[in-house]
């Protein structure tokens, strides 16, 4: 009884790093959502436009899909580094039972997931970055009237 509690300590760590990640996962989905609702709107006027509207339109659509993109990658890291924990946390239940020596395939997994989790935190913010530098208020809407 004690080995197993002490094994539920040690799973902690990483379920709370799973937490984080269900945290991050909820962001980011909530920012694809906005993504996807805008190219909508924009996909439903895009054959009422023309001229420099039309040319305006499909720029902001291109930009919206790689966002798509990008948001994507970062979501299936989030959850590519999930599982990897989801992993861990199984070999770290099976090595306390005593059946194997697993702190390389641990450590091995800890790393990865941490490595994917970078992955992921290092998409969301070029997607911030990219949804920043694509809606910048036009100057003359700034200037004195």
């Amino acid at each position: 009884m004690e080995a197993l509690a002490q094994t539920i300590q040690i799973a902690l760590a990483p379920v709370f790093l799973l937490v984080a990640m269900g945290s991050l996962l909820n962001v980011v989905t909530g920012r694809l959502a906005r993504v996807v609702d805008r190219s909508r709107e924009l996909m439903a006027r895009h054959a009422e436009t023309s001229g420099d509207e039309h040319t305006r339109l499909v720029a902001e659509l291109r930009m919206l899909d790689r966002r798509m993109d990008i948001i994507n990658w970062s979501i299936a890291l989030c959850v590519a580094c999930g599982i990897v924990v989801c992993l861990m946390v199984s070999m770290l239940f099976l090595m306390g039972s005593g059946r194997e020596a697993l702190e390389t395939p641990i450590a091995a997994s800890f790393i990865f997931a941490m490595l994917l989790l970078l992955a992921a935190l290092i998409m969301f913010l070029a997607e911030v970055r990219l949804a920043i530098r694509t809606i910048h208020v036009p100057m003359e809407l700034l200037e004195k009237g």
